[in-house]
């Protein structure tokens, strides 16, 4: 196990840092392949808009 500096990378270790690399390329692999359709960046953020709205809407 390599250690790492934060100033070299956000990751603790090496091993830590090739097992988020891995997940995050199936995650985009599995992205690509998907055949639905894509949803419109503006009605994407309406919708995320919309939840934070009721978010701060609702009491604690």
């Amino acid at each position: 196990m390599t250690k790492m500096t934060p100033i070299e990378s956000e990751f603790a270790t090496t091993e830590d840092e090739a097992a988020y690399d891995a997940w995050f390329r199936a995650k985009v692999e599995a992205s690509l392949a998907d055949p639905s359709p894509p949803i419109p960046h503006d009605q994407m953020m309406a919708e995320l808009r919309a939840i934070i709205a009721a978010r701060r809407t609702k009491p604690a």
